[in-house]
């Protein structure tokens, strides 16, 4: 008699989150069993119900991680936006997570991580590429979904996009797009197996083509002023209530944008999705929404 196939339990963190909440989506539609993560347990099932098993976890807080790493042998990994510091607040829990058996994480890293020792997802990569685990890495391109949730304010009630990126272009990728990449990697890991994808748009913008593009959707003007370091840091502290932390990180974003070397293009989600990846327009079309004030 052939032996039962065991379903295994995928570990989602941020599950809550833009990318976290589309791959627990698709992992359900897919047909197998998710356990989502986020601050709390009520978070969780707000969002998704009854359909995953719902579990608090929290990097720095170690009474979280053996219940939410037991039995997990893959594992969507999200960085909170506001621990900057992962050697100290995220990779001993992902020591545990290795001792309690998982075996491939696949992590949200950035475009360009690999070469920018500044942002905290190159710790992540160095710590996993000598783990010992099985890996992806998804470097994702900058979200055209920062417009709709990090600084969708500043677009609804102000009409500006307030982000120190000069004149730099940008490859906007839609979350859609990168959560399909991740949870192919997680339902057919060893096809994946130790691979790094740069999921991006089909274009690169610069963010005044960017406000060009939300003046012609929302029909009124949107500007971008192209703020300095300085001001972009007191504006994201004081206005957004971003920490520091967050402050620090999302700056050497905008910084790599700025140095010109956030506008690389890969066909990375045609070759993974077999369909060629959303534009920004398309995006600003379908999101419109969110930017006209309640």
């Amino acid at each position: 008699m052939t032996a039962p196939q065991i379903t295994p339990t995928l570990l989602v963190t941020g599950a809550t989150g833009n990318v976290g909440s589309r791959t627990v989506e698709l992992l359900l539609a897919a047909g197998v069993r998710v356990r989502a993560a986020a601050s709390s347990v009520e978070s969780v099932r707000c969002r998704f119900g009854d359909r995953v098993e719902a579990v608090a976890l929290d990097f720095t807080d170690p009474a979280t991680w053996e219940h939410a790493y037991s039995g997990v042998h893959r594992m969507f990994l999200m960085r909170p936006p506001h621990l900057g510091k992962p050697k100290t607040q995220m990779l001993p829990s992902l020591e545990v997570a290795k001792a309690a058996g998982v075996e491939h994480i696949v992590l949200l890293s950035l475009q360009g991580a690999e070469h920018n020792k500044v942002v905290p997802h190159h710790a992540l990569e160095v710590w996993l590429r000598e783990s010992g685990l099985s890996w992806t890495f998804v470097r994702a391109a900058f979200f055209m979904q920062n417009l709709t949730t990090t600084h969708l304010t500043d677009v609804r009630d102000r009409n500006t996009i307030m982000v120190p990126a000069g004149d730099g272009a940008t490859a906007f990728v839609d979350v859609h797009d990168v959560a399909a990449i991740a949870t192919a990697a997680l339902l057919t890991p060893e096809q994946h197996h130790n691979t790094a994808w740069t999921p991006t748009g089909p274009q690169a913008l610069t963010y005044a083509e960017v406000a060009e593009i939300l003046t012609d959707v929302l029909g009124r003007p949107i500007s971008y002023p192209r703020p300095g370091l300085v001001r972009y840091a007191r504006h994201a502290r004081k206005v957004l209530g971003m920490p520091w932390g967050m402050v620090a990180v999302t700056s050497a974003i905008y910084t790599i944008a700025r140095l010109g070397r956030a506008g690389g293009l890969t066909d990375d989600v045609l070759v993974m999705t077999g369909h060629d990846p959303g534009s920004f327009r398309e995006f600003a079309e379908r999101e419109a929404a969110r930017w006209y004030a309640t």
